[in-house]
């Protein structure tokens, strides 16, 4: 939830019974794929906001993934750009230079960097912290712990947010509709 989906993420975030209704009807169509030997692959990922610890955030800043934007920019995951950190310039510099050496991929990369309770964290490696722009994002800081962490000070906020989302559903009768031709359910806002 970054940019605008975070300005309206009371509308956009799912319940959790929202989420666990999505989840069923995909594992659904899957079965009902793989009996007709389908090709299609159905993916489903849950929201951050609905985990008690943080995903490995791009497998760990720096140590997987660069991404160039259209003016050159450098950056060690897609979303970085909104924090507060200065990314180098493929026009002005190497590959090798930005990856090894520049401020902006070591920023984050590696433990030394990590405040308590992510620095004596007993799963610092699995998650690095998690996403430093949702740190950043809903905390000021983005050397500050995930707040999906249950173990962050500001875990408060996703439990907040969820609570938010409660009270901004509908009830699924005020959402859906038969269609008039088919029959068939269909979703609406209504």
């Amino acid at each position: 939830f970054y940019g605008w989906a975070e300005l309206n993420r009371a509308g956009l975030l799912p319940t959790r019974e929202q989420l666990q209704r999505a989840e069923r009807i995909t594992n659904e169509y899957r079965t009902k794929l793989a009996a007709e030997k389908h090709p299609c692959k159905l993916i489903f990922v849950t929201p951050d906001y609905y985990e008690e610890r943080p995903k490995a955030c791009m497998n760990g800043w720096g140590s997987l993934f660069l991404d160039i934007t259209p003016d050159g920019t450098a950056l060690p995951c897609h979303s970085a750009r909104q924090l507060p950190v200065q990314f180098p310039n493929v026009r002005e510099h190497s590959l090798r230079h930005i990856w090894y050496e520049s401020f902006g991929f070591n920023r984050f990369r590696g433990y030394d960097w990590m405040p308590e309770p992510c620095r004596s964290c007993d799963e610092k490696e699995k998650d690095f912290g998690g996403c430093r722009c949702q740190a950043f994002l809903l905390t000021g800081d983005a050397s500050n712990a995930d707040p999906v962490c249950a173990k962050s000070r500001h875990h408060g906020q996703i439990l907040a947010a969820r609570e938010e989302a409660e009270h901004a559903a509908k009830p699924l009768e005020q959402l859906t509709y038969r269609n008039e031709k088919n029959g068939r359910l269909i979703a609406t806002s209504r």
